[in-house]
C-alpha cells in the first residue's frame, strides 16, 4: 500500500507561505482567489525522427526518466510531403504532470537541474502568455540528474509550461517566484 502521508516540500511550502504571501501582496479576500500550479507539461521535439523511429523511444524513455511518470509518443496532425511526414508518424514526446508529481519534478528542477545549466544567470522572466502561464526551454536534456551522460546519443532540448490559475503574468511572476523559480533580475542585468 502506498504511502498516503507524502507531502512534497514545495507543496508544504505553497500551502504554508506562498498563499499568505500572495493574499498581502494582491490583498485578495479568500484564500480560493490566490493563484496556484495546475499542471506542469514536458515536451519534446525530435529532430530526424521520421527517419529513425528508435529516437522517439529513446526520447519517451528520457522523459519517462526525467518526470518520474510514463511519457507518450506525440504524433504528427497531417501529411507535409516536403518533410516526408505522414499523419500519425510519432514525432516527439510528452508527459503532463499534475499534483504530487508536479510538486516533486519543480523541485528538482529548481534545486537540482537548473544550477547544472552552463553559465545559468537565471531564467527569463518575459516568457508569460497574458494569461498566467509561463514557458520555459531547455537546450540540452542532460541537465536532468536522471540522464546519464554516457548513454546519450543526441543531445535535445525540450519545453516546460507552467500552468497556473493566475489572470494576469505579474501574478504568475509572483507564484513561480514565491515557489523559487531563479528568475533573471532584468534591472540588474541591464546597468
Amino acid at each position: 500500500m502506498a504511502n498516503t502521508t507524502y507531502t512534497p516540500r514545495l507543496q508544504k511550502k505553497y500551502k504554508e507561505e506562498v498563499v499568505a504571501a500572495l493574499m498581502k501582496k494582491f490583498q485578495y479576500k479568500t484564500v480560493m482567489q490566490v493563484p496556484r500550479l495546475v499542471k506542469i507539461c514536458l515536451n519534446q521535439g525530435i529532430n530526424g525522427a521520421v527517419g529513425d523511429k528508435k529516437l522517439v523511444d529513446i526520447a519517451v524513455d528520457e522523459m519517462t526518466r526525467i518526470a518520474g511518470q510514463k511519457a507518450i509518443p506525440t504524433l504528427s496532425k497531417k501529411d507535409i510531403s516536403n518533410f516526408k511526414l505522414r499523419k500519425n508518424m510519432p514525432i516527439g514526446a510528452r508527459v503532463t504532470l499534475r499534483a504530487t508529481n508536479m510538486y516533486d519534478f519543480l523541485d528538482r528542477l529548481i534545486a537540482v537541474s537548473l544550477p547544472r545549466v552552463r553559465d545559468f544567470k537565471g531564467i527569463n522572466e518575459k516568457a508569460f502568455d497574458g494569461r498566467g502561464n509561463y514557458t520555459m526551454g531547455v537546450t540540452e536534456q542532460i541537465i536532468f540528474p536522471e540522464i546519464d551522460i554516457d548513454k546519450v546519443t543526441k543531445i535535445s532540448g525540450m519545453d516546460i509550461t507552467f500552468v497556473t490559475t493566475a489572470t494576469t503574468n505579474e501574478e504568475a511572476y509572483e507564484l513561480l517566484k514565491e515557489l523559487g523559480m531563479p528568475f533573471r533580475n532584468m534591472k540588474k542585468d541591464n546597468q
